[in-house]
């Protein structure tokens, strides 16, 4: 972990610049390590009673893995790293279609990518914050105001903080972007699909060990995939033209009437679900869209200020990349908190943007709406394990995760 560079900074009048961050989770946790590791004194406020550990897997490539490396905890994540697997397109009934191997996705990311639980990063984040940074754990924002100097945060222990910045990095749903920049309905955009992943402490049966299973058809996707024991985990996705009303059936309900027909190790991810259903994440897909992402000394980051949703792959790394360049335009800035937040938005939201429109564009890829889209994918997939065609898609598949700057 990347050593404090020089003790506390400090803003006029030779005072260290204090920070409240909202949310323990990649994007919260990745902010407060890297203004930590800048001299700040940070306070990191969370909701859930103690740090959460589980979650589905997340991919560091490019940008994520970069920031990964500057914040210090690329070798913790190399130990908790998946690596790459085979992957196995199947029938409703679980019976095999065709097979992908893993020589494809390694030959078209490169070396510089990972692939780990949720809960192993935030882990790692955590660990290189323990002791160096304060933790307030069942707490929320109740009120927030500011003026030119600084913002008071109101917190639901009855204690007020006073901080040169606010993060609010509290996600999809965010309390903060609700207190300071309104309603969640005005800024989200719904895209009338569902999500639910889950780890599986158990290895799931029928399905190899080193490969996931691939149910693809009309409206739906359902992924098992075994990588051994406490490393293996499902994921499902599927059209739905009343999110709130699945909602409210909750994961079990709602993910076993929409898969429960499936073969494979589908039953086995339903029956592991069934017992530990506050393990998963089930919500419904949405972006945030939103004009600017601050405001005066509040800053949303990570799912709170844009959420590319699951369909883009890359919503850790951007959490990652987002919080490490606010450092550095704070940095740059100094005392002068809404313009450095202006130029961050400024560098970010280009590529922000372009996530955004690879999922909006790739939510057919997920779940394709008809049986003729279903087979029209099968068909590009059986054409990749072609020599000429894979390389062709190798190259597309760099040129996506490559930043326009860096092209």
């Amino acid at each position: 972990m990347a050593e404090d560079r020089g003790g506390a900074q400090e803003a006029g009048g030779g005072r260290t610049r204090r920070v409240v961050v909202v949310g323990a989770g990649i994007a919260g946790l990745a902010t407060a390590l890297r203004l930590r590791r800048d001299g700040w004194d940070v306070l990191v406020v969370e909701r859930a009673p103690g740090r959460r550990s589980d979650g589905y897997m997340v991919n560091l490539l490019g940008r994520g893995y970069d920031a990964a490396e500057r914040l210090g905890v690329l070798s913790a994540l190399a130990e908790a790293d998946l690596g790459w697997f085979t992957s196995i397109l199947v029938r409703a009934d679980g019976s095999r279609k065709f097979t992908v191997p893993p020589a494809i996705a390694r030959a078209a990311v490169g070396g510089r990518a990972l692939t780990v639980f949720r809960g192993d990063l935030e882990s790692a984040l955590f660990e290189a914050v323990r002791g160096r940074v304060a933790f307030r754990f069942g707490t929320t924002v109740r009120g927030v105001a500011q003026d030119r100097d600084g913002v008071d945060v109101e917190l639901s222990d009855g204690t007020r903080e006073r901080a040169d910045l606010l993060v609010g990095a509290d996600g999809l749903h965010s309390g903060v972007r609700a207190t300071v920049f309104g309603p969640e309905q005005d800024v989200r955009v719904d895209m009338r699909h569902m999500v639910g992943a889950f780890p599986l402490a158990r290895t799931p049966e029928d399905v190899p060990e080193g490969a996931g299973t691939t149910f693809i058809g009309p409206g739906r996707t359902a992924a098992v995939v075994n990588l051994g024991p406490g490393r293996s985990s499902v994921f499902f996705t599927y059209r739905c033209d009343d999110p709130e009303a699945e909602l409210a059936r909750g994961p079990v309900d709602a993910l076993t009437t929409a898969f429960g027909d499936l073969g494979g190790g589908v039953p086995d991810g339903l029956r592991a679900l069934a017992g530990a259903p506050e393990a998963a994440y089930f919500d419904s897909v949405s972006q945030i869209a939103m004009e600017g992402w601050s405001r005066g000394r509040v800053v949303l980051v990570g799912d709170a200020a844009w959420c590319v949703t699951l369909f883009a792959g890359y919503g850790a790394a951007l959490a990652l990349d987002g919080a490490d360049r606010l450092g550095d335009a704070l940095g740059e800035r100094d005392a002068d908190v809404p313009a450095a937040l202006a130029d961050w938005e400024a560098v970010l939201r280009p590529e922000v943007d372009r996530r955004q429109a690879l999922a909006r564009k790739g939510m057919a890829q997920f779940v394709p709406p008809g049986r003729a889209h279903v087979w029209a994918r099968d068909l590009v997939m059986r054409a990749v394990l072609l020599p000429g065609v894979r390389g062709l898609v190798v190259r597309s598949i760099r040129r996506a995760n490559r930043s326009p700057a860096d092209r």
